[in-house]
């Protein structure tokens, strides 16, 4: 992925207006903003990983690591924010949901202080069908990727 091409939008997106264009809440919502979006392209999306977060009473108490999961989550989201903000009036009252992920690799653990900057870049669109390739980076370092499908859909 040419994350100095995903850079190159301009749009934040606050955790205010991430709730106004997709579902999700706590303990659920996985990113705390979007700091570039180039619309119909690309986004990069920013979750702050603290030891406060509920997964971490269990995985692992004594060595705390977000599940690949919720990192592939975070991704996911990052894309629909995407999705919404591309769509704009006529993505109102839709959701995207999850149809596929393929190619998931887990580099290294990401660990309660790191702040992941989760780079989504669109692949493809078919009708309704998105297609995407995401990274999660903590410091530059890839922690994460994984290319993965989403349908919008009416609620």
């Amino acid at each position: 992925m040419d994350t100095e091409a995903v850079l190159a939008g301009g749009e934040t997106i606050d955790i205010d207006r991430i709730k106004e264009m997709i579902p999700h809440r706590y303990p659920f919502l996985m990113i705390d903003k979007v700091t570039e979006v180039n619309p119909g392209e690309s986004a990069v999306g920013i979750k702050n990983v603290t030891i406060n977060e509920p997964q971490f009473q269990g995985h692992f108490p004594s060595y705390p690591v977000m599940p690949g999961v919720l990192i592939i989550e975070a991704m996911a989201q990052t894309a629909a924010v995407l999705v919404m903000d591309t769509l704009g009036i006529e993505a109102e009252g839709r959701l995207v949901y999850f149809m596929s992920i393929e190619s998931a690799r887990f580099r290294k653990p990401v660990r309660p202080g790191d702040s992941v900057r989760i780079f989504v870049e669109k692949q493809q669109k078919r009708g309704n069908v998105w297609k995407f390739k995401g990274e999660a980076r903590v410091d530059g370092t890839l922690m994460a990727e994984a290319t993965y499908a989403a349908m919008i859909m009416d609620r």
